[in-house]
């Protein structure tokens, strides 16, 4: 089947159940209605959306997330104001876009399978670079002056704010932001001399 009479088949579906029988037969109550949307949308919903994302799992909770927002904004959805076919899958094509933004906007996760131990499986882990990189950091950071590494410890060390560093350390907020612009400003410049 082409894709256009594909459409056209939606479109005579949607046509032909435009009286919407789960909104008239149950406006009264709105569980009974959302079980009618559901029987009316939701497998043609799933089918669209699992094209859009090509993942079943993540699919189904985007069909979710649009019945609900249809059983929220139920009183819109009248056939007279439009389609709720027409509805429901742009709100889920704009809730599937999101979700494929989100995934870009976010780094690939890898999972480590660990032993009880915490020694990884079959592998002869190398950290030889991170030790030297840690060991070049540390020696650049006691290069600084006292008053600038002491802000550095509090802020990225302690894992503190700013203002929580001031009252910890006895100096003003300013104080503290200004020590940590010019601390990592030394960091980069003695970074970058050094290579």
């Amino acid at each position: 089947m082409t894709h256009v009479s594909a459409v056209k088949t939606e479109i005579a579906f949607e046509r032909a159940s435009n009286a919407a029988p789960w909104r008239h037969e149950c406006s009264n109550d709105a569980d009974t209605a959302l079980k009618g949307l559901y029987d009316a949308y939701y497998s043609r919903l799933l089918a669209y959306v699992t094209r859009i994302l090509a993942d079943q799992h993540h699919a189904e909770d985007v069909v979710q997330e649009t019945m609900l927002r249809a059983w929220c904004h139920a009183d819109p959805l009248t056939p007279d104001r439009g389609s709720v076919w027409g509805w429901l899958t742009r709100v889920a094509h704009n809730l599937a876009i999101d979700r494929i933004r989100a995934r870009r906007a976010r780094p690939v996760e890898v999972e480590v399978e660990e032993t009880v131990e915490g020694a990884t499986h079959g592998r002869n882990t190398d950290h030889s670079d991170t030790v030297i990189n840690m060991m070049f950091v540390a020696t650049m950071v006691n290069k600084l002056v006292p008053a600038h590494r002491s802000v550095l410890h509090a802020v990225y060390y302690a894992d503190r704010t700013a203002s929580d560093a001031a009252s910890a350390l006895g100096v003003p907020v300013g104080t503290v932001k200004s020590r940590l612009h010019h601390a990592l400003r030394n960091l980069k410049q003695t970074l970058e001399h050094q290579r």
